[in-house]
């Protein structure tokens, strides 16, 4: 488009040439070339498509993403082209410190209490540890007494891993990346292999409350007869394993799937706030700030309702199922 608005200045140059001396119509070429020059070489740039990548172009908001949903993984056999077992370090770390961190807190709320009516973070921890006992009281109908400090651990466990999930997604990563540690991810519980290793367990107690209570030829018979009789045994007993295997995949992929798709909302909220298009990261105008400030603030709220109802899920259905491992068929 520029070099044709030039070659325009050139004739209108020309016409006016004619009533002009020569050393004006010199003067207004000299102008019309300094046009043309810069002109012509953006043309041959745009229409070549020759230009050198930018960093927007080298950087997206997928890269963004896709850099916050990269674990800190180490392989256990190094060497091997096909690694099977691989070690998430950073969801192992955030795990292993919630879960020292819910016991040493509640540890020392307890050698706290008095028969004086608590208050403050004694009365909190009061509080939770009533909770989790009405509820193992109304849906245990077992007498074990590992049931209720099982809940207790599993609710308060599952909500502090959670609850990482409200801290700034790009807060820990960048104080990793000061010492070295590229890839970071600092929700436990958006990580299929925490899920799936809590759901485990709680199946693994499932079929050992089964035959602790009813004994292996009790267990065994409620495997093959139960719903149908002795004579619907091969139905039986694909519907007891169908019945028996959703039990972890329920409780792993649901805790799973709620946190892992409010980091990702995060993120795009992240990304109001943050130039991908820029050579560093930097912080956008004050108009998208307070957009993310908004936005993170009406998702975090309810969010935090979403973990607690999480952690408060995954405690019940564990205690329901080992009631019912309790209960003869």
């Amino acid at each position: 488009m520029l070099p044709f608005l030039s070659i325009g200045c050139l004739y209108c140059s020309y016409k006016k040439a004619e009533k002009m001396n020569k050393a004006s119509f010199l003067k207004t070429l000299f102008l019309a070339c300094i046009l043309l020059m810069p002109a012509s070489s953006f043309s041959s740039a745009t229409e070549g498509h020759e230009t050198e990548p930018t960093h927007s172009e080298e950087f997206s908001s997928n890269d963004y993403i896709s850099h916050h949903l990269v674990f800190n993984s180490e392989a256990v056999f190094s060497g091997e082209e096909n690694r099977f077992w691989t070690l998430h370090l950073d969801s192992l770390f955030y795990s292993v410190f919630m879960a020292l961190l819910f016991c040493t807190s509640f540890y020392f709320a307890a050698r706290k209490a008095t028969i004086k009516p608590p208050s403050g973070w004694l009365g909190f921890v009061e509080l939770v540890v009533v909770l989790v006992d009405e509820q193992v009281k109304d849906t245990y109908h077992g007498t074990s007494k590992l049931i209720a400090p099982l809940a207790l651990t599993i609710f308060c466990w599952v909500f502090l891993m959670n609850f990482m999930d409200l801290i700034p997604v790009d807060l820990l990563p960048w104080a990793g990346s000061l010492v070295g540690i590229e890839y970071m991810r600092v929700v436990p519980s958006a990580d299929l292999n925490i899920t799936f290793g809590l759901s485990l367990t709680v199946f693994l107690l499932i079929i050992y409350f089964s035959i602790k209570i009813k004994g292996l030829r009790g267990f065994a018979k409620e495997l093959a007869f139960q719903p149908f009789g002795k004579w619907m045994l091969p139905f039986n007993l694909l519907l007891k394993l169908i019945e028996e295997i959703a039990k972890p995949l329920s409780l792993g992929l649901r805790l799973f799937g709620n946190l892992y798709a409010g980091e990702l909302i995060f993120l795009i909220i992240a990304l109001f706030t943050i130039r991908a298009a820029t050579e560093q990261f930097v912080i956008a105008d004050s108009g998208y700030m307070i957009m993310q400030f908004l936005l993170g603030l009406v998702w975090a709220l309810f969010h935090l309702v979403i973990i607690l109802l999480q952690a408060f899920i995954f405690m019940m259905l564990t205690v329901v199922y080992l009631s019912m491992a309790h209960e003869e068929h």
